[in-house]
């Protein structure tokens, strides 16, 4: 995989004091990844099935706080052929959930010169409301071609229309805005959704495929090309799920489910000696998987610059 930077341009403005967008070729495929901002959580959301004691060596261990942490937010741009596809869409902005640091995809996609009405398609991993947000964002929609296509399965769907939030542990205030989001979203794109059972091909070289677990509809999108690969893993994978892959997340609404789809999807990537991007890894979470044991080990890329 080249993993030369591309074309986009540099147009960051003088308040981004980190960098925002991290651009690779996937064979002839274009893929930018971009920061939609950080998530502040509690760090029993990582794993509110681990012995206390446990899950607070492991932050240790990993020099992270031990009450809260940043949850890093990412979503992706491909460019095969002559589409433009937009993989989620960031939180948007709650100001019920007192996040200001989030929701910094459209800007940071308007400094990486990607027009909104160059989208052609639109993946979604799941319908979360950082996942889906950020087209709920006054003005956005008028922005968009009207002829968007958002690719979602169908699962997924169903689920939002009475979701079920007994096994998820999530903060005061998340299930009701996850559930207002997802059907706010449904009704105002309801007529651009394109529906999948298990697979779907949006361009050349870019498949979408369900995989449940975190969601009933949950899906992962793979990127090949020339020999290449690289599978933007949504939620399926969080960072401290390559050491404790059986860990559960708070956001998972089938929790076992879920990490039977982290070890398999772990270890078909680790197999293929592919890329991994996923949304709440560490940006610009470009990396590889590695077996270690029973578990897993991260091998972030060394950046091009």
């Amino acid at each position: 995989m080249n993993l030369h930077n591309t074309s986009y341009p540099a147009t960051s403005k003088p308040e981004e004091l980190v960098p925002s967008r991290y651009a690779l070729k996937v064979g002839e495929i274009d893929v930018l990844v971009v920061s939609d901002g950080v998530l502040p959580l509690p760090t029993t959301m990582l794993a509110h099935n681990a012995d206390p004691a446990v899950r607070a060596t492991w932050l240790h261990d990993m020099f992270l706080p031990q009450d809260a942490f940043d949850w890093a937010l990412n979503a992706v741009v491909v460019r095969s052929g002559d589409k433009t596809i937009l993989i989620d869409a960031g939180l948007g902005s709650d100001p019920d959930l007192h996040l200001p640091r989030a929701g910094q995809l459209i800007k940071r996609l308007e400094a990486a010169g990607i027009d909104l009405s160059t989208v052609t398609d639109l993946v979604l991993t799941h319908l979360h409301m950082d996942h889906i947000g950020g087209l709920l964002v006054d003005g956005v929609k008028q922005r968009l071609r009207k002829d968007l296509r958002i690719h979602v399965a169908a699962a997924e769907v169903k689920f939002w229309e009475a979701p079920d939030f007994s096994h998820t542990a999530m903060p005061p205030g998340f299930p009701d805005a996850l559930r207002a989001t997802a059907k706010r979203f449904v009704k105002e794109y309801g007529s651009q959704l394109r529906q999948f059972d298990e697979q779907h091909e949006v361009a050349p070289g870019v498949v979408v495929r369900r995989t449940g677990g975190h969601t009933p509809g949950h899906s992962v999108v793979r990127v090949a090309s020339g020999g290449d690969g690289l599978t933007f893993a949504g939620d399926a994978v969080f960072a401290v799920g390559f050491d404790q892959p059986d860990w559960h997340n708070g956001f998972e609404h089938d929790p076992e489910e879920a990490a039977r789809v982290r070890v398999r999807l772990l270890r078909e990537i680790a197999a293929s000696g592919e890329m991994l991007v996923a949304t709440h890894m560490p940006f610009p979470s470009v990396g590889h998987v590695a077996v270690a044991g029973d578990a897993f080990r991260w091998v972030p890329v060394f950046w091009d610059y």
